[in-house]
Formats: structure tokens, sequence, C-alpha cells
């Protein structure tokens, strides 16, 4: 198999498994706050995390948390 189709492979593999740990959604996040809020601040990574989480934890019906 050629380096660069190991390469390639390597990318995808690299982008489904951010895309399926959510690892990726503070990118998507200030992506969509710079193109539809331009002149809005950007929340630090820890910021948006944490407001992430108490998100989630707030709101039973995700389902995040057994207890």
């Amino acid at each position: 198999m050629p380096a660069s189709a190991v390469l390639r492979v390597a990318r995808y593999v690299r982008w489904y498994v951010r895309e399926l740990t959510d690892e990726s959604a503070y990118e998507r996040y200030v992506a969509h706050l710079r193109q539809t809020h331009p002149g809005a601040s950007v929340p630090s990574r820890r910021e948006f995390e944490r407001r992430r989480t108490e998100r989630q934890e707030s709101d039973p019906r995700q389902g995040f948390r057994c207890c």
C-alpha cells in the first residue's frame, strides 16, 4: 500500500474518532460563532467544556450520567 494511501486512511480514522468522541465540538462551535456572530467573544476551550458539562448534567433526558 502506498504511503499516500496509508496517510489518507490515518487521517480518516483520526477524523472519525474525533467525531465519534465529540472532541471536535469546540472547533465546530467556534466556526459557527465566528460565522453567525462575528463580533462575539470566543470562550476558551475550558469554559466551553465547563458550560457543556453543566448543560448536560442539568438535563436528565440526555442520559450522560448514571448517578
